[in-house]
Order: C-alpha cells, then sequence, then structure tokens
C-alpha cells in the first residue's frame, strides 16, 4: 500500500461500495488525485456546484474536475423531450477511487443548480437545438 501526503477518503464498507479504493492504493502507477476528494472537499466541492449562476462557470467546473481529479462529468439533454431537470443525463462517469455516493451526490447538485438557474438549462439545450448554428 502506497503512503499519501494528503487526507484520503475514509473508507467505506466493502459490501456497499464499489470506488476500489484500496486497489487504487495498491498500484504503484495509478493517479491518486481521485483520492484527494475527501469528505470535507467533497461537501465544498457541492457547495460550489450549487452556487454557479452561469453556463460558462458550469462549463469551467467539468474542465477542473477532468484536469484536477481525472473525472468527467457528463451533462447532456435527455433522449425525449426535456421539460423539467430531470430530463437532463447528468453523470459522473466511474472511476476507481471515486466512491458510489459522490458518483450520485454530484450530479444531483448539479440537478439543483440548473432548477435555481433555468437560464443555465435553457443554454445546455440551445447548445444541442436543432436550429442552434442559426
Amino acid at each position: 500500500m502506497r503512503i499519501v501526503d494528503f487526507e484520503v477518503r475514509k473508507e467505506c464498507p466493502p459490501q456497499l461500495c464499489d470506488c476500489e479504493r484500496e486497489r487504487l492504493l495498491g498500484d504503484a502507477q495509478a493517479d491518486l488525485s481521485i483520492l484527494r476528494l475527501n469528505l470535507t472537499e467533497e461537501k465544498r466541492l457541492l457547495a460550489h456546484i450549487e452556487g454557479i449562476a452561469t453556463l460558462a462557470q458550469l462549463r469551467k467546473l467539468q474542465l477542473l474536475l477532468q484536469k484536477n481529479l481525472g473525472v468527467e462529468l457528463q451533462i447532456a439533454a435527455g433522449s425525449g423531450e426535456v421539460r423539467t431537470v430531470r430530463g437532463f443525463q447528468i453523470r459522473l462517469l466511474e472511476r476507481p477511487g471515486l466512491c458510489r455516493k459522490t458518483r450520485a451526490a454530484i450530479p444531483a447538485a448539479v440537478r439543483r443548480c440548473l432548477a435555481a438557474h433555468p437560464e443555465i438549462a435553457f443554454a445546455i439545450l440551445n447548445e444541442n437545438d436543432l436550429l442552434g448554428g442559426v
């Protein structure tokens, strides 16, 4: 097991989570950046997500998540008609070290952000609009 110089998330019960934290810590070549997202940092991230007010800020967050933690946050309109924020497909792609609870909490925070700022939801829909280039 590798020694890390930062606080890592407390391990989950093995039957309840599929984060593979121990496998990640045991691999000498693995990227441990995802383990920086401990419980305290996750709470800060969720508060930041809920405070986002523009699409540009949301896109910047997606880039920073990819750059700093190596996780991809995907936000797209659903395949059917989007009437509410529930119609958006928001997911955090699975990655070793990323807790199941975190994979659920971040998309939920994005949904709350979209519900609080419908102009962001409209901008996302307009990006993929049939007449988006006109």
